[in-house]
């Protein structure tokens, strides 16, 4: 097991600390985002774009169109409502049990340190890996012409790592607040306007080597297509707040192409 100080830069991100840990919850409570500036060291990023160069013949691709709201077609709505209108994701995916068993990622990932860290910033009381083998940490890729069309997610956060930045497009977009799900208000009219172009949307500057801890469930966003022949890397860190959870069978078939 490696220390913290040999992938984290905890210089920049002394994530031990009280104050760091309050500031960090702060800026996410107010504005769903959270961008943690070189949280890897370059050693680790350097690292973890070799093993993902190494691993990338064995990504699984997939290529969908989806509404915004991850749901399947409801009949009480013509395709062209908000609620049903179609949008395209397309990207490479590794999984857990494909990266290597030396990687810094596994080390990151089981880091009480760190999980305390996101713990506090998220308020939750604790996180938990997937009890299958795949969900856990995955690696994304997104060669040219793919992207992540517009959408709510359906966890209440995200962990997400860039490890390579292509040379244009891939740029996160998000409108925060649109919806409200748990209340059951999906507001049409907001989606509608976004989809078309009509309202201003934020974008959200990552560079290689940052964290980002985003909520999805109420803010549409996306990424945009990846242009030129560097593919973009990102890895998810995924975690449960209860234990012995796995992702259902027919999702992992669907995102994983396997059990």
């Amino acid at each position: 097991m490696k220390t913290s100080a040999e992938y984290i830069n905890l210089k920049a991100n002394p994530i031990e600390s009280k104050e760091f840990r309050a500031s960090s919850k702060k800026t996410l409570d107010e504005s769903g985002a959270l961008r943690l500036r070189n949280f890897l060291t370059d050693e680790a990023v350097h690292s973890v774009r070799g093993e993902g160069k190494l691993q990338a013949h064995l990504a699984y691709y997939t290529s969908s169109d989806h509404n915004v709201y991850l749901q399947p077609q409801d009949p009480c709505f013509e395709s062209s409502h908000a609620r049903n209108r179609a949008v395209s994701s397309s990207k490479g995916c590794i999984t857990t049990d494909q990266i290597p068993e030396s990687s810094i990622l596994h080390d990151l990932y089981h880091n009480e340190e760190f999980k305390e860290f996101l713990c506090a910033v998220l308020e939750e009381s604790s996180l938990h890996e997937y009890a299958d083998t795949v969900s856990s940490i995955n690696l994304h890729y997104a060669a040219a012409g793919q992207e992540l069309g517009w959408h709510f997610d359906n966890s209440s956060f995200a962990i997400t790592l860039l490890i390579q930045k292509p040379k244009k497009g891939g740029v996160f977009e998000y409108v925060e607040n649109v919806r409200d799900a748990d209340a059951g208000e999906m507001n049409f009219d907001a989606v509608d306007k976004i989809l078309d172009g009509k309202t201003p949307v934020k974008e959200l500057p990552i560079e290689v080597g940052d964290l980002v801890l985003f909520r999805g469930r109420n803010a549409v966003h996306r990424v945009t297509p990846t242009l030129g022949d560097t593919t973009r890397m990102l890895v998810v860190l995924a975690y449960n707040t209860e234990p012995g959870i796995a992702l259902s069978e027919s999702a992992r078939r669907t995102f994983y192409g396997r059990l």
